[in-house]
């Protein structure tokens, strides 16, 4: 017997394809805005990365970021199967839980992009990554925020997703100064790796 499913979670479409005014313009409201006010929790996870790796960005460093900024969506979607398989009697309410599920692999993949991105920029400018810091170091701190995640989540989810938005707020503050301290980026020719998740720019 065939049983036709008439509706399924989109797939996420994948990252925004911006020109370049746009690019500029979301990086001057990034600058613009307020960092958040960070949590004890979350500096303690931003603390250990600026001594081990300096509080400058840089290619290495950001790489090593993206490794762990995959951590929470995975706690989120080990989560949900779990509630999917609690409340499989439910349909409903699996169904909503599926959904989120599917956003939290999203996620992971646009996640995963980055990574991808910054290890190819890592290589083309011959960067040396050691093992220490850039094999164990992030594998033991995203060991840490996976279960921290996972724990907060299961106590209070609003907890779980507040310490990732801080973690992606620091980010993306990091990544806009970064940028906006090395104009020489600009003039780096597009090798058009991941022109087609992104866009390809001179």
């Amino acid at each position: 017997m065939t049983i036709t499913v008439d509706h399924r979670p989109d797939v996420h479409p994948g990252p925004p394809k911006l020109g370049r005014a746009q690019l500029l313009q979301a990086q001057r409201d990034t600058l613009d805005t307020p960092r958040m006010e960070y949590s004890v929790l979350a500096k303690m996870m931003f603390k250990p990365v600026d001594l081990m790796y300096g509080k400058q960005g840089s290619f290495t460093k950001f790489a090593m970021l993206e490794i762990i900024a995959r951590v929470p969506y995975q706690a989120w979607e080990r989560m949900g199967y779990w509630a999917v398989h609690r409340h499989a009697g439910r349909s409903g309410l699996a169904r909503r839980v599926f959904e989120r599920i599917v956003e939290a692999r999203a996620d992971q993949d646009n996640e995963q992009w980055h990574l991808l991105i910054m290890q190819d920029l890592v290589q083309r400018h011959g960067l040396r990554q050691n093992w220490l810091l850039h094999k164990a170091a992030p594998w033991l701190i995203a060991f840490f925020y996976y279960h921290v995640s996972w724990v907060l989540f299961l106590v209070r989810p609003d907890w779980s997703y507040r310490l990732n938005a801080e973690f992606e707020d620091h980010a993306e503050h990091e990544y806009m100064t970064f940028v906006a301290e090395n104009p020489d980026l600009d003039f780096i020719p597009d090798p058009g790796t991941y022109a087609a998740e992104y866009g390809r720019y001179r």
